[in-house]
């Protein structure tokens, strides 16, 4: 819906397509998913949240008001602001694409710190053009008095950081490229057919991208905010392994067909037969054991098996023909 309330239906298809991109992975990546929903969430502003996010006037992105009242809120909340619904289903479809791939890549707790990373680097690199303009060329307008809004100066940087390795060519609207100069294009094609985008805004994203790359070269351990991301993030799913400990929960195998047993408990439950050989719990429908891949009719039978199985396999065996039969 725009501002006035009357729905276009781009955010309904935005939705339709970010839920389909995620059905199909086999892991969610969660950063990309809060980053989707903030930016949403910040132009739909429903209930309670109308009275709790400042209106967009307050939050533009002014170089000359931030440096005048040192106003963080222009500052970061910027980013997640967007002027129309067609500016923020461009940017979110651009950051659901990199995103899946980077945070799948990196991991949830590294690809957080590089976008916090890349929000403050960007945004601080577009503030510095834009004074070092009027300090030495006199430029107060457009840039210094700019006003501006939106997540691209973010995803130009993320742009950078995913083709930085790149030795393939790719399309940036219609023109084949190499990857990796992809957002110097970008940044040129759209300032030419696009009117009314931030020019600095978008070079401050890109420069920002390098710079991070460069520090991420120079530094190889893990940077401290990762580090404090992972710790937040332990902390909050300590409660939940504290509830799996206390009422008894363990993780299921994903098939459901059977546990490990004890060679002391003789007695089985209905639909299922105990491999005699690892004392695994098989349902009654297969004919060899999941866990160590006796026959079945060996187990009956209870004679010795095979030179390929015993019937008092290492625990070490056991888990080896584990890993090879399920891959884990």
């Amino acid at each position: 819906m725009d501002r006035r309330g009357r729905s276009r239906g781009m955010i309904p298809l935005l939705a339709v397509h970010a839920v389909s991109e995620y059905y199909r992975l086999e892991r969610k990546p969660p950063v990309t998913a809060g980053l989707l929903a903030a930016n949403t969430l910040a132009y739909l502003r429903p209930g309670a949240l109308d009275s709790l996010l400042p209106p967009i006037d307050q939050v533009w992105f002014n170089p000359h008001l931030i440096l005048k009242y040192k106003d963080p809120r222009r500052f970061f909340l910027s980013a997640f602001y967007h002027m129309n619904e067609s500016h923020l289903v461009y940017n979110m479809l651009s950051l659901l694409w990199k995103g899946i791939q980077l945070e799948s890549s990196m991991g949830s707790a590294e690809f957080a710190s590089m976008v916090a990373a890349l929000l403050a680097m960007s945004q601080g690199i577009t503030l510095m053009l834009a004074k070092s303009l009027l300090i030495f060329f006199d430029y107060e307008k457009p840039y210094y008095s700019e006003f501006a809004v939106g997540f691209s100066g973010v995803l130009f940087a993320m742009k950078v950081v995913l083709n930085s390795q790149s030795e393939n060519y790719t399309y940036v609207h219609g023109l084949v490229v190499p990857a990796r100069y992809a957002a110097w294009a970008e940044l040129v094609l759209i300032q030419m057919f696009v009117p009314g985008v931030s020019f600095l805004g978008h070079l401050g994203g890109i420069l920002a991208g390098i710079l991070y790359l460069r520090l991420k070269g120079m530094y190889s351990a893990p940077d401290p905010l990762t580090l404090v991301i992972r710790g937040i993030g332990s902390v909050l799913r300590w409660p939940l392994r504290f509830m799996r400990s206390l009422f008894g929960f363990r993780r299921r195998r994903i098939s459901g067909r059977g546990t490990v047993g004890r060679n002391q408990r003789r007695w089985t439950e209905p639909g299922v037969w105990r491999c005699d050989a690892c004392t695994y719990d098989n349902s009654t429908q297969l004919n060899e054991c999941e866990m160590c891949g006796t026959s079945r009719s060996i187990s009956r039978s209870r004679t010795p098996p095979s030179s390929r199985y015993s019937e008092d396999l290492p625990l070490d065996e056991l888990r080896r023909r584990r890993v090879e039969r399920f891959g884990r």
